[in-house]
């Protein structure tokens, strides 16, 4: 005898309301992890451009193009703790204090980018940055 499951009634399983609300919120907020992201790259392209006019080339494109995709499969990371964190007994609080996890992770997203940019992208910019205390 076959007992209908969730998925045959038409309602969503607990796990597929915990992925819906998670999808929902990260989803959302990778607008905004992507935008601070673009802006720490601009920045050090408008700090370094007078040094980057005849230096760019295709090569830092495809590096640049690279750092998007590894920030958005890093981004990936905050659903490692969200669900669980949601199929927990603590899941009311984390959904109140989530946001903290999005703060940190695209801090530290800048951190990473700031000094991937310096090291791998832009290394004659960042060289000559540092002789100007800039």
């Amino acid at each position: 005898m076959n007992m209908p499951t969730a998925s045959h009634t038409g309602l969503p399983s607990p796990l597929g309301r915990v992925l819906s609300d998670a999808i929902g919120y990260w989803e959302r907020r990778r607008i905004g992890y992507n935008l601070v992201l673009a802006a720490v790259v601009l920045g050090w392209l408008a700090a370094a451009w007078t040094r980057l006019r005849g230096e760019l080339n295709i090569e830092h494109l495809l590096a640049l193009f690279v750092l998007a995709v590894l920030a958005n499969a890093c981004y990936c990371a905050a659903y490692l703790v969200d669900v669980p964190m949601q199929l927990s007994a603590f899941r009311d609080g984390w959904r109140r204090r989530r946001w903290l996890l999005w703060l940190v992770g695209t801090l530290f997203a800048m951190a990473l980018a700031w000094f991937w940019v310096a090291d791998e992208v832009l290394p004659v910019a960042a060289a000559g940055l540092a002789g100007t205390g800039a």
